[in-house]
């Protein structure tokens, strides 16, 4: 039998595996970017509220918390909307190179947020990953609005991923997900009744291969991967947890290549920019980790 903690590490590496898989359902899904988002939202908040109620979770903080919630909520709204848009514009593989260049973002934003100094190699790799998307963008310039969408999305995703890392001091991940989800259908619902035409009949004509793919991705990939995460993250270092995350777009093109061959294929250059980029942020997770640890041997 297995012994508990390569269980855990075979659990965070499954759960990494649907991390990439995300941007999978986000091609077959045909609804658009803002309606996905929408419905991805509201089912996982419901299973959210499911999940609370199960757990006797308690949902009271204070309004100024809330506040900073929903504004986390319309981040990760956001870089949702940006990630599927796109794959809409261009594919699986330019979104999650893009996504890839997150890790340049945050070392910028994490300075801001947490008062600290930008460290030297940060500025180098970040230089390095501009490099790396230079080249994607001269052979793949047909996806322009693509990597454009793409860099969007890992900007948000970096900025939610270091406001959420403060909130966590004070609060339980469950309860600042479920204010995040909320904000974030009522951010969309919003703009849909604003700009996009309102919740007309065919807003809710979807095809049922499309919920299928909905519903696993509000499931699966939102509501159990985030609870999952923070359970696997109580018996794994939140370094290892964060270095394997880095994999998402590994496992993702990888899935993408296999699953879409013809629309996935892409030049030769576009795959030297992205293992510069990937290469980068893995070389990063790696430093930043090594650091870690040895200050708490000190």
């Amino acid at each position: 039998m297995l012994n508990a903690n390569l269980k855990n590490h075979i659990h965070l590496h499954f759960l990494v595996f649907i991390a990439g898989f995300t941007a999978i359902l986000g091609e077959l899904i045909t609804i658009k970017a803002v309606s996905l988002v929408w419905y991805r939202m509201v089912i996982a908040s419901i299973l959210m509220f499911i999940y609370i109620k199960m757990a006797k979770v308690k949902l009271n903080v204070n309004p100024k918390a809330i506040l900073r919630f929903s504004i986390a909520g319309i981040i990760i709204a956001l870089h949702w909307i940006t990630f599927f848009g796109a794959i809409d514009e261009a594919n699986i593989s330019v979104a999650l190179a893009m996504f890839s260049t997150g890790a340049f973002f945050a070392s910028f934003i994490e300075p801001i947020i947490y008062k600290r100094t930008i460290i030297w190699y940060e500025i180098v790799f970040g230089i390095v990953v501009i490099i790396g998307v230079f080249i994607i963008t001269q052979s793949e310039i047909k996806y322009l609005t693509g990597i454009l969408l793409g860099i969007s999305s890992a900007f948000f995703s970096s900025l939610f991923a270091v406001l959420n890392g403060s909130f966590l001091k004070k609060h339980t991940a469950t309860v600042i997900s479920f204010y995040e989800f909320l904000s974030g259908v009522f951010f969309i619902s919003m703009y849909i009744l604003l700009f996009d035409g309102g919740f007309s009949n065919g807003f809710f004509s979807i095809t049922q291969s499309d919920f299928g793919y909905l519903f696993i991705l509000a499931s699966i990939c939102t509501a159990y991967a985030f609870i999952a995460a923070v359970y696997v993250m109580k018996v794994i270092s939140p370094y290892t947890v964060v270095l394997t995350y880095n994999l998402e777009p590994v496992y993702g093109i990888i899935l993408a290549i296999i699953l879409f061959p013809e629309k996935e294929k892409m030049s030769l250059p576009f795959y030297y920019g992205a293992i510069i980029i990937i290469g980068v942020v893995l070389l990063n997770a790696l430093l930043q980790y090594s650091r870690k640890r040895k200050r708490s041997r000190r």
